[in-house]
């Protein structure tokens, strides 16, 4: 992503430091990580040196899971340790800026008010050569994936957040510098320890790791690294795989000594994890009905590529679309379904839900072929309240799902709405791409009762979509219920709201504070009962602990627990008076960061004050490569913005805005663009099919669309962007400045330039003809997409001459081999079946349920 700034001035002045990131006070990053079976606690050191000749204030904003619960922050400054206090945020943020003012070092953590999942930390008055390490404690649950591994991820790619039009929110992360893939100032180091009871088999990572190191012989302990030398540039992801992966566990932590008895803190915590199963799921195919409803992501960041690190790796809106074939041939006939896209705006394929044919599908399937990332922004709201507005469908449950990559902002409002109509749906939700909101995507799916997946680097989206598809033609459990079996003198109270949706062979946690006088003497165990209904029949699930609790000094357990309440008084945003007390008490006495809170840390040791003009900088994050995508101009009273990724050297506009006018704002989409507008009575409109949008320098100008040669046309000054975005902003410097000698420039010169010069300089290599590529040979469809494609919606195929061609056959020879009594489309689907077996079997999750379709109705042809 490249960021171009159009300032409304008559000055330019050089900076030696536009292409390069320097001053950057964050030297290193260490990490500690301690994996206890599903529970990661992690510690993370920020060290920072400032190498000016002034005082700094430097500020890092970093992204955290969702579920991640901060409970600790410190720094130990010029050789003090300083412990931070958690306060309300308001209060914090005073006592902070109290602090800089004095002169005394101080430093900030908070959490961004509309998400869970995006931190910012503060440190202030560092002075020159002077050293400080921040310390940042946090605990966060995992879950296992579909094939049993234990993912942690601790996370670096945070991607710019959609602003919608008409929204006065902010978000940090528009004000966050970039930089190229390896370019970033500052390293990273990784250090795992692994315990697990029930054994550690292996660990796998996308990342370069040492080898891994068993601590003792059972091989229920081991320690994992990062290789030296990793650039802190992608989302470092472990998949640690144990033995028994999917054996219930419980844990009773013992209460924070001092702290008072009948608190969460004060007494003891009980995690436990339960695997729900039951033999009776529905046969997919034969009795499974619903409306199933795709929301697909089509703003331009969708045509980003699914790995940053992989040449080849399809963008992110191809393996959408594959995924979404795959799960159209897996809905049951008798269906109901539904197809929208979303960007700036939103369509879909029919004006409501239609019964799922071979009509309908083989229809829908041309469609989505042809569907393109070219909606421009991410407004996902609206289309969500066009599909509830729609009545749901008497006998068929209704299913939505949501690919995204979840690069919104609103993120507190899209989880209400969805949760406003939790009743009538369950959402299925897909994270897609490194720096997918964990906020937004897990948000939709706990409040609407489904479940949600991430896909990053190499992963391939279908096995995860379909697995959720499995989830979504499973009838709801209903009647979920705990029961306590406990001495006397102790009693469970559930935290938070314990589980709400139950798959089967899907972990569920369960948090409970147990309260009472713990007696040495006695019954030494306690045991859970988790009871539901699942079509009219009753299953429990139990699980027995131990009532000797376990001593720790981070108390982890305590810290989810409080993390899990936090969720559910304030989840979704929604202002709630006696919910937000409630939220601001937990946070304050569990220490666990919440959107009220923030911890703060002063320097109150006696000596100098911090003098000099302070000197702000913004540690920057890794910019990743895109292919076309938004381009957001936003105006202030002096500055028009064009957002294309990292800054670039500031350039004059063509004049300013006169009295009266209002601020330009101005939005690229991938195929087409808002018109620039001076004038306050000028409306937006688009010019053509194309999405294209006319542009008009001020309210005097005469408009005119863009077209292939224009400038303002969009794919080839994009592709140019992408391509060589520092070389373009380097020409465009440089023919701004055209006629100015280097010594000038290197003194940075400040002398007036014609705007007339520069807005035509702008032009002359906005306009520039793109260099001619030669064109990216089409990829190939894969065998089994193809053989996918060619099933009919009953779950049958046909014997033409495509399955031929596919099988290695000739279509008159799979009629001459066929067996007598036996009809063709019969003899046509067992040879697609044992090709699947024989030619996809590491792909049977993507298939299993096409399989299943297809052997119904052979069963009913039998």
């Amino acid at each position: 992503m490249v960021t171009f700034y159009l300032a409304l001035k008559t000055q330019v002045s050089y900076r030696a430091d536009i292409f390069q990131v320097t001053f950057v006070p964050l030297q290193s990053i260490s990490v500690d990580v301690v994996v206890q079976g599903f529970v990661a606690d992690v510690v993370s050191e920020l060290r920072y040196k400032n190498e000016e000749k002034n005082p700094v204030e430097v500020t890092f904003v970093f992204p955290l899971d969702d579920e991640a619960a901060v409970y600790a922050f410190e720094g130990l400054i010029g050789g003090t340790r300083i412990e931070a206090q958690i306060r309300e945020k308001k209060e914090a943020q005073q006592e902070y800026e109290d602090a800089l003012s004095e002169g005394r070092q101080a430093f900030l953590l908070e959490r961004e008010t509309n998400t869970s999942d995006i931190f910012t930390c503060t440190l202030g008055n560092l002075p020159p050569n002077g050293e400080a390490v921040l310390k940042v404690c946090y605990v966060q649950a995992l879950a296992p994936e579909p094939d049993g591994a234990v993912r942690f991820v601790l996370p670096a790619v945070l991607n710019p957040r959609y602003v919608p039009v008409g929204s006065e929110s902010d978000t940090v992360t528009q004000h966050i510098p970039r930089v190229p893939k390896g370019k970033l100032p500052y390293t990273l180091s990784l250090c795992a320890t692994l315990e697990s009871s029930h054994g550690i088999s292996r660990v796998e990572s996308k990342c370069t790791l040492e080898p891994l190191r068993y601590t003792v012989e059972n091989r229920t302990s081991a320690q994992v690294s990062l290789a030296e030398g990793h650039q802190f540039d992608r989302d470092v992801e472990l998949l640690i795989y144990y033995e028994e992966v999917h054996k219930p566990s419980a844990i009773l932590e013992a209460g924070k000594p001092g702290a008072a008895s009948d608190s969460l803190m004060g007494d003891p915590v009980l995690l436990v994890t339960l695997y729900p199963s039951w033999q009776c799921a529905p046969k997919p195919g034969l009795s499974a009905t619903g409306e199933f409803i795709f929301l697909l992501d089509r703003s331009g960041s969708m045509d980003c590529c699914s790995d940053y690190n992989t040449l080849d790796a399809p963008p992110r809106i191809q393996s959408a679309k594959e995924t979404l074939i795959l799960l159209l041939k897996g809905l049951p006939l008798g269906c109901f379904f539904n197809i929208y896209g979303f960007g700036s705006t939103y369509d879909s394929f029919y004006p409501k839900s239609v019964e799922y044919t071979q009509k309908t599908m083989s229809e829908s399937l041309q469609r989505v072929k042809n569907l393109g990332a070219d909606l421009g922004g991410t407004e996902i709201l609206q289309p969500l309240k066009a599909i509830y507005s729609q009545p749901c469908r008497e006998g068929h449950p209704r299913q939505l799902f949501v690919f995204t990559d979840g690069e919104v902002s609103n993120t507190n409002e899209v989880i209400a709405e969805v949760q406003h109509h939790s009743d009538s749906h369950r959402c299925f939700s897909f994270g897609i791409g490194e720096g997918a909101s964990t906020t937004l995507i897990k948000g939709i799916a706990r409040v609407a009762g489904g479940s949600a997946e991430f896909i990053t680097g190499k992963e391939r989206m279908q096995a995860k979509a379909l697995q959720s598809l499995k989830k979504a033609l499973q009838p709801a459990a209903t009647g979920i219920s705990l029961q306590w079996d406990l001495p006397s003198h102790l009693e469970a109270v559930l935290v938070g709201s314990g589980p709400q949706v139950i798959f089967e062979g899907q972990h569920s946690l369960i948090y409970a504070q147990i309260r009472g006088q713990h007696k040495s003497s006695g019954a030494s165990e306690g045991s859970v009962v988790l009871q539901y209904i699942f079509q009219g029949q009753t299953f429990t699930e139990t699980m027995k602990f131990p009532l000797k609790a376990q001593e720790s000094d981070r108390l982890p357990v305590h810290r989810l627990a409080a993390r899990a309440l936090l969720q559910d008084l304030e989840g979704t945003g929604v202002k709630d008076g006696k919910k937000q007390r409630l939220a601001l008490q937990t946070s304050l006495s569990s220490g666990v960061v919440c959107s009220q809170t923030a911890y703060v840390g002063v320097n109150t040791e006696k000596g100098q004050p911090v003098q000099g003009p302070l000197i702000r900088r913004n540690v920057p994050l890794i910019g990743a490569r895109r292919g076309p995508r938004p381009i957001i101009v936003t105006g202030a009273s002096q500055y028009d913005r064009l957002c294309y990724g990292a800054p670039l050297p500031p350039v004059l506009s063509r004049s300013g805005p006169s009295s009266g006018q209002r601020c330009n704002k101005i939005t690229f989409g991938s195929y087409g663009f808002e018109r620039i507008t001076g004038s306050s009575r000028d409306e937006p409109r688009l010019a053509n099919e194309y999405g294209f949008e006319r542009i008009t320098g001020s309210s005097r100008d005469e408009p005119r669309l863009a077209n292939e040669y224009d400038c303002f046309a969009g794919i080839p000054i994009m592709e140019r962007c992408v391509d060589n975005a520092f070389s373009l902003g380097t020409d465009l410097y440089e023919r701004i400045t055209l006629g100015r000698s280097e010594k000038s420039r290197k003194e940075n010169d400040k002398s007036n330039i014609s705007p007339n010069i520069c807005w035509d300089a702008i032009k002359s290599v906005l306009r520039a003809p793109a260099k001619k590529k030669k064109p990216i040979p089409k990829k190939e469809e894969s065998p089994l997409l193809r053989l996918v494609s060619l099933q009919n919606a009953d779950g049958s195929w046909d014997p033409d001459s495509n399955l031929a061609s596919l099988l290695g056959l000739s279509e008159a020879k799979i009629m001459r081999k066929t067996p007598k009594q036996v009809a063709p489309n019969v003899w046509a689907t067992v040879l697609a079946i044992l090709w699947l077996h024989s030619n996809a079997a590491e792909q049977r999750d993507e298939w299993e349920l096409l399989e299943a379709k297809a052997l119904n109705w052979l069963q009913a042809r039998a």
